[in-house]
């Protein structure tokens, strides 16, 4: 099968010819059929993310078939449709384990970081880590609800059910979320690099009743705000923007370095939070939400064997939404 793995250094991936993998006890056997490409890939293959086993095959918004189960695994059919998040395995037995905060998880291990992902034509996860796909999406739409939504929900779930939401970056995970906000009622108001008018139109045409540059404040103040560009100095300027108790929430595994910045703006009991991963908890609500509340995704198709032009895309920020790769057999670059 064709793989493109992270072979260390270089800032690509690299084509391989590889045997499919056999599943363990507990594991699942899929092909896939699309996988969606993560600002995380991009942190993986650019060394950001510095402790990957090598070679590694990244990706981890996968959607594919299940084509051969572990002696051990129950709930799943050879046939079944199943995604595959970031969180690939923990332990089961620690403390965050068995209180449901599985993300923290000392041991815990992540699809396309430590465990091989979907940047191939099949692979194997732990049964305990796949989630049943909602019917109305199409694999290339349900990727990207595998990070860019799970992520951005538990974000979403950790700024609060304040009625003004703001958005720091808007790519895969804000025009997910963006959307969620909207069908709850809430107003979003979209930051993007200064100057770039295409996100700012693409956040407007999701639901955000305003877009602007990232060091423009908002027409009202914020209830919230999530940051999903992995830049530092957005959270001093996010702090100025939520009014006092509000919360402002970084929603990625990578950040540049925060600069200091004055108390007052934390002051008046304003909270900055993390996330760290996601629990099986976010994904069976997260997708069964999906299911009620359709959201449209914005996807761009590339082959396989692309996956080196869609990490650059992404890299370079060439597109509004979220790239997928399918099997070179599925067809062209869209």
């Amino acid at each position: 099968m064709l793989a493109m793995q992270y072979l260390g250094g270089g800032g690509s991936v690299t084509p391989v010819q590889l045997a499919p993998p056999e599943p363990w006890a507990n594991q699942v056997a899929i092909r896939v059929k699309a996988c969606g490409v993560c600002r995380t890939d991009l942190h993986v293959v650019d060394g950001d993310l510095t402790e990957p086993k090598l070679p590694v095959t990244p990706g981890h918004e996968v959607v594919g078939e299940v084509v051969g189960l572990g002696s051990a695994v129950t709930g799943f059919a050879i046939g079944d449709r199943v995604g595959v998040p970031w969180l690939g395995y923990s332990c089961g037995t620690c403390s965050y384990c068995t209180s449901g905060r599985e993300n923290l998880c000392a041991d815990a291990r992540y699809t396309g970081y430590q465990l091989d992902g979907g940047f191939a034509e099949q692979m194997v996860a732990d049964a305990r880590y796949c989630f049943p796909i909602p019917e109305s999406y199409s694999d290339e739409q349900a990727a990207p609800l595998l990070c860019a939504g799970l992520i951005g929900y538990r974000a979403y779930r950790m700024a609060g059910d304040g009625a003004r939401l703001g958005l720091y970056g808007f790519g895969a995970a804000a025009h997910i979320v963006a959307q969620v906000a909207v069908a709850h009622g809430r107003e979003v108001f979209a930051f993007t690099r200064p100057g770039d008018r295409q996100a700012q139109d693409f956040a407007i045409r999701v639901g955000a009743s305003w877009a602007g540059d990232s060091d423009t404040p908002p027409p009202e103040p914020l209830d919230s705000a999530i940051i999903f560009a992995p830049v530092g100095t957005l959270v001093p300027e996010a702090l100025r923007r939520v009014v006092r108790g509000g919360t402002v929430v970084c929603a990625g595994i990578h950040m540049s370095d925060i600069p200091s910045f004055p108390y007052r703006l934390l002051w008046q009991e304003r909270s900055l939070r993390s996330v760290a991963n996601l629990t099986r908890r976010d994904g069976t609500e997260f997708l069964e939400l999906a299911a009620r509340t359709p959201i449209e995704l914005h996807t761009h198709r590339y082959p396989l064997s692309e996956a080196n032009q869609a990490l650059d895309d992404l890299r370079q920020g060439r597109f509004a939404g979220a790239a997928v790769l399918e099997p070179d057999s599925a067809g062209e670059t869209a």
